[in-house]
């Protein structure tokens, strides 16, 4: 039951599968996709709409091969193409903790996907292409510990699923771009592998204590979704929490490297005036050199070094809530308050502002 439940939550299942202000684990969030939009499945074992009457052969097939107990193909937005990657031990493990979930019967919405993707029988051509299912296989000339972190990380963990960017069909892209950083529904979720990664200055230790307790000091602290994921994290003893922390810092390249002096605006305008007002009380010390409410300077913010101004943009616009289970800060929503010109022209005056040695963005 306890590896069980330390699968779930290493997968970050219950986030996705719960509504906005619905019934844990009973399904029905929205997913939207460059093809359309689906909804995830109820995973309580209500044996009409949720998986009561699954078989654990039924299920390992979904997980492993994306097809679904009636026989037709999963989007592949259900990152199956990572749990494939599951030992048995854990796929049983798994099967029978969503087995004790409280039941809850709840219809979940037919996906509206736009054409040829509508068609299910479409995926087997992108399995075809994409998608090997096969379990992990340890690299003998690694250490039990990186074998273990690689194993969480690329299996349950599916972190590629938001850290690596996509092909025109969806597929993950490997090699190099592996783990490069992506824009993932409006929030940018950085490089956690080679040089970008390795510029942040992750090691084992900020990685441990990024994942464990949301923050790693003076470097970088979960916000948005990345926040949940860290809430999620909790049940997993301290050993796969640093076995992650080794794999990932093992994918990064080159010396840390420090962030650039903030530069201030040679004639205060009106954007400035907009951030002294809104944005400085927090992210600005009132004396030089002592702390703020914010966790991390602005310097160090991805979402201000990122390639594109969307993910900044949405957490100005859409704010921050940090789970009560970690030491986090909330942001407040400032959608209500700007205008979307404003939110651009805010977007832009941090970038240059506190991403001095990176271009305007277009």
């Amino acid at each position: 039951m306890q590896r069980g439940a330390e699968v779930f939550a290493l997968g970050n299942c219950a986030t996705c599968h719960t509504a906005e202000g619905g019934i844990a684990n009973a399904g029905g969030r929205a997913v939207e996709t460059p093809f359309g939009t689906l909804y995830t499945t109820n995973l309580t074992p209500d044996p009409e709409t949720g998986l009561g009457a699954w078989s654990f052969t039924a299920f390992d097939r979904a997980m492993r091969q994306g097809i679904s107990r009636a026989g037709h193909n999963l989007y592949p937005a259900f990152p199956y193409t990572s749990f494939a990657k599951l030992s048995e031990e854990d796929m049983y493990a798994l099967y029978g903790y969503l087995q004790t979930l409280p039941p809850v019967r709840a219809e979940v919405p037919q996906a509206q996907m736009v054409f040829p993707t509508n068609l299910r029988a479409t995926t087997s051509v992108w399995n075809l292409l994409y998608h090997r299912p096969a379990e992990l296989t340890p690299d003998p000339a690694q250490s039990e510990v990186w074998n273990r972190g690689r194993y969480l990380v690329e299996g349950a963990g599916h972190c590629s699923a938001c850290h690596s960017p996509r092909n025109a069909l969806g597929a993950e892209q490997g090699g190099a771009a592996a783990l490069s950083g992506a824009m993932i529904k409006g929030w940018f979720a950085p490089a956690l592998a080679g040089a970008p990664a390795g510029a942040r200055g992750w090691q084992v230790e900020s990685l441990y204590a990024y994942l464990r307790h949301g923050v790693a000091p003076g470097l970088a602290a979960a916000s948005g979704p990345m926040a949940d994921v860290v809430e999620s994290l909790s049940p997993l003893p301290d050993a796969d929490i640093r076995a992650m922390a080794t794999y990932l810092a093992s994918l990064t390249e080159g010396e840390a490297q420090a962030a650039p002096a903030p530069q201030l605006p040679a004639q205060p305008d009106a954007t400035h005036r907009l951030f002294e007002n809104a944005c400085a009380t927090c992210h600005e010390p009132a004396i030089a050199g002592t702390v703020t409410a914010a966790h991390v300077p602005l310097g160090q913010s991805m979402a201000i070094r990122a390639p594109s101004p969307e993910g900044l943009a949405t957490v100005i616009r859409e704010g921050l809530t940090a789970p009560f289970s970690h030491d986090l800060r909330d942001m407040p929503a400032f959608g209500g308050e700007l205008s979307p010109d404003q939110i651009e022209s805010l977007s832009a005056y941090l970038r240059a502002r506190y991403a001095p040695d990176l271009p305007a963005w277009p």
